[in-house]
């Protein structure tokens, strides 16, 4: 059985770290290359950067942030945000990353996800999917619906459909966020988790919620996700990298300890 990893998430906003709840109120939390260097040093297992307003804004990332965070650390490292092409991505990789995230670009082009798997292999493609909770309806049977630009524009596609197509596509992971659950330090949107986890047969990172390691647990096991992405658990200083693999190995998670 793989490990389950731990994955830091860098938000950026005009090169500086962030944080907001619900997608909005985000405040200025530091600066994101020092962050980076921290948790890697702690045993984070990956680190994602997003640069969140920069769909919206519709510009490219900041590549020179995403320089700086690369030379720090020695781990897979996953960059996402304003990314809409395949000379995007290479800029991204040649930066210094991995892997690299879409969302709003992808859901906009679907061939995109097609065009970064055949240029740098499915490993390399991560589809970000932002996911709100709504009524069941015809067009939504699952109850959750994909939305993008940074959670300002719904899009009327079931999360579920869009997951499986995803993965025909080429997608390599699915990084899967709740704004119902982000930022509230709640615990993981775990039936959402479980979904689509079910319904696709590539990774799948749980996002949105977790407050303590109990919650990533939860989302490992319960939600049967590969990975759990978080975030204001370690920014504010509640717990280390290190304490929250400690705590899921207890309980019965295969973590990769590297101390």
């Amino acid at each position: 059985m793989l490990s389950k990893r731990v994955i830091p998430c860098l938000d950026v906003r005009a090169g500086r770290l962030t944080k907001g709840i619900r997608f909005a109120g985000n405040e200025d939390i530091g600066d994101p290359v020092e962050s980076a260097r921290r948790y890697y040093e702690e045993g984070a297992d990956e680190i994602v950067f997003y640069d969140i307003t920069a769909s919206a804004e519709e510009r490219g990332i900041f590549l020179d942030v995403v320089e700086r965070v690369a030379e720090q650390i020695f781990i897979p490292f996953c960059v996402g945000g304003g990314i809409s092409s395949v000379a995007d991505m290479r800029a991204v990789l040649v930066a210094g990353a991995e892997k690299v995230s879409i969302n709003s670009a992808a859901v906009k082009n679907p061939q995109l996800i097609s065009d970064g798997a055949a240029a740098f292999g499915v490993q390399a493609i991560v589809v970000g999917m932002d996911v709100l909770r709504v009524p069941v309806s015809e067009a939504i049977p699952s109850g959750y619906e994909i939305v993008i630009h940074g959670g300002r524009k719904r899009m009327g596609l079931d999360a579920i459909a869009w997951a499986r197509r995803c993965q025909e596509l080429g997608a390599g992971e699915l990084c899967v966020n709740s704004i119902d659950a982000d930022g509230t330090r709640d615990g993981y949107e775990l039936t959402l988790t479980r979904a689509i986890a079910d319904a696709v047969n590539i990774p799948v990172i749980a996002s949105g919620g977790a407050g303590d390691p109990r919650h990533m647990y939860e989302a490992v096991s319960r939600g049967g996700a590969s990975a759990a992405l978080i975030a204001s658990i370690v920014h504010y200083g509640q717990y280390t990298i290190r304490q929250c693999k400690e705590d899921m190995a207890r309980r019965g998670a295969k973590v990769r300890l590297t101390w």
